[in-house]
Parts: C-alpha cells; sequence; structure tokens
C-alpha cells in the first residue's frame, strides 16, 4: 500500500486548476483587428507605406555583421528609435557613430547586457522605454556556436549555449512583450533562428547550437499562440550559411566549400540578404504574419 502522503499528493494532482490560453476574437475592438484595404492611388506612397517601420525597436546582439545590416534596413523604412543591446558594443562603435551620422533624426542608443541575466534585461528595457519612449518591436540575434564531437563535450558548454540561445532569447521576448502589452499597441518579435534548427549540419558537428535553435522555433510558436491576443506578432527568421567573419578564417576554408557545393545557389549568403525578411516581419506588411518562420539559405534546405 502507497504512503498516506502519496495518495494526497495524486489526490491534490487531480484537483489542481491549469490557466487557458485565450485566443484574439479578431473583431474591431481587438488587438488584431482587420485594417483597410484600400488601394492608394500615388504608387510612390502605397510602397513606401507597404513596408514601413514604426516606432522603435530593441535589437538583442546587435552588435555583429547580421544586426548592424539590420538595423541599418530598420531605419530606413522609418524606425524612430533603436536600442542595441550586446555584450560589447563597443566592438562595433565607428559602425553606431556612422549609423548615428546617416540617420541624424533618429535616436541610436547602446547597452552592455548579457542577456542571460534577467534582472539586467528587465533594466535595460526600463532604460529603452525612459529614452525612447516605447519598445514596440524585438529583433533577437543573440547567438553563440560550439563545434565539437558530442561524445567529447562538456556538459557545461551543452549549457552555457542553450543559456544564451534559447533561454536569452525567452527573457528578451518576455521583457519586450510586458512592455507592449502595458503600452496596449501590440508589437512585432523577431527570433533568428538557424537553418540548424531544420537540419543536422554538415560536417561540422554542433548539437548544443542545433537544439537551442530548434528549440526557437517551438519558443516562437507558443508565444505566438499566446501573445496574439494583445497584438503582439512573434516569427522567426532561419537564416543559411552567411559569409560574414564568423565563417571566416583558413581553418574552415573546406567547409567553406563543402557548404557551397551542397547549396543550389552555389555559395553563401551575404548580410544584406537577410534585411529583407528583417523588415517585413518588423513593418506594416505583416500584420496577419503569425508564427513563421522564414528560411533565408539561397535553397539549402531543398536537400
Amino acid at each position: 500500500m502507497a504512503p498516506s502522503n502519496e495518495l494526497t499528493g495524486r489526490d491534490e494532482l487531480t484537483r489542481r486548476q491549469i490557466p487557458s490560453m485565450v485566443l484574439s476574437d479578431g473583431s474591431s475592438s481587438s488587438m488584431t483587428p482587420l485594417p483597410r484595404s484600400d488601394i492608394e492611388k500615388d504608387p510612390a506612397k502605397g510602397a513606401q507605406k507597404r513596408f514601413s517601420v514604426h516606432g522603435n525597436a530593441v535589437v538583442a546582439g546587435g552588435a555583429g555583421t547580421l544586426g548592424l545590416h539590420a538595423c541599418d534596413a530598420l531605419l530606413e523604412h522609418g524606425l524612430s528609435g533603436l536600442m542595441i543591446l550586446d555584450i560589447d558594443p563597443t566592438t562595433s562603435q565607428k559602425e553606431f557613430d556612422d549609423m548615428r551620422s546617416k540617420f541624424p533624426n533618429a535616436k541610436i542608443t547602446t547597452l552592455k547586457v548579457d542577456v542571460t541575466d534577467e534582472v539586467a534585461v528587465d533594466s535595460a528595457f526600463n532604460e529603452t522605454v525612459d529614452l525612447l519612449g516605447s519598445v514596440d518591436a524585438l529583433l533577437c540575434f543573440v547567438g553563440v556556436v560550439g563545434c565539437m564531437e558530442t561524445l567529447e563535450m562538456p556538459v557545461s558548454q551543452w549549457r552555457k549555449i542553450l543559456d544564451i540561445n534559447t533561454t536569452g532569447s525567452f527573457i528578451c521576448a518576455q521583457a519586450a512583450a510586458r512592455r507592449m502589452v502595458a503600452q496596449g499597441t501590440g508589437g512585432s518579435i523577431t527570433f533568428i533562428a538557424s537553418i540548424s534548427a531544420h537540419r543536422v549540419n554538415f560536417p561540422q558537428p554542433q548539437v548544443g547550437y542545433n537544439v537551442s535553435k530548434a528549440a526557437l522555433l517551438t519558443l516562437k510558436n507558443c508565444l505566438a499562440a499566446e501573445w496574439a491576443r494583445y497584438g503582439i506578432r512573434t516569427n522567426s527568421i532561419s537564416p543559411g550559411y552567411m559569409d560574414t567573419i564568423l565563417n571566416e578564417g583558413d581553418g574552415i576554408a573546406e567547409h567553406r566549400r563543402i557548404w557551397a557545393s551542397r547549396n543550389p545557389t552555389g555559395r553563401m549568403g551575404g548580410p544584406s540578404e537577410l534585411t529583407g525578411a528583417i523588415v517585413l516581419l518588423a513593418s506594416s506588411a505583416s500584420t496577419y504574419i503569425n508564427g513563421t518562420d522564414i528560411v533565408v539559405d539561397g535553397g539549402g534546405i531543398v536537400f
């Protein structure tokens, strides 16, 4: 016979209550109303409005090459304010200065933040609201790799990769969504996942990275379902191999050759080739895009 305390535990389990997800009803009074679908008479004005980006964005991990290109593109499409969070934003100080010169009417600022520290992230979002007035979009570029045979991989490395790539993205998304809900204005959240979320990379073993990015796809789905009623759209982008400093060097020349040879386009991607998807998901053109992953990899996923 089982001890009485176990029976009590089971009894409590059967009486538990769990919260229920609430979806938007899509009515005109909801946060997801049907927009007007008028055809603009002025073609230039129509094109400009279609991909316009409004308000302020937080770009986590924005000091890297992909993040910098994304920030520039968002500002080109009308972003008013930009907060760049990074573990070391000083590495791109010149690029930030150039960005401020190019967009003198935009407020562009940076903060040194460890995205795995929820207290620091919360403080950074408070400062963002104080400086910019609101948080209307979040883009999460945060991520570390780590190529190693799985049999030899320390558990500490596994934990670090998931803590930064997956948990760090969750912490940023939760902080952004809390501000968006409080504002009552909705917003856009975009995770930068990877083709590694869809398939096993070859030839390099990188199980921790692959799992951390695959987890982002499910995280994106869950948040898209839960937060739509607040007018928050949550999507992701899965880039293929991008030709940045992280993929340079003689030591990986053979890997680069293999990556290109297994891609229908025959090459790696350029940072600017990611910006179209970035702008789309943050813009007024994506009001009905929620829970989507956009693969930008030159067709590599077809294999």
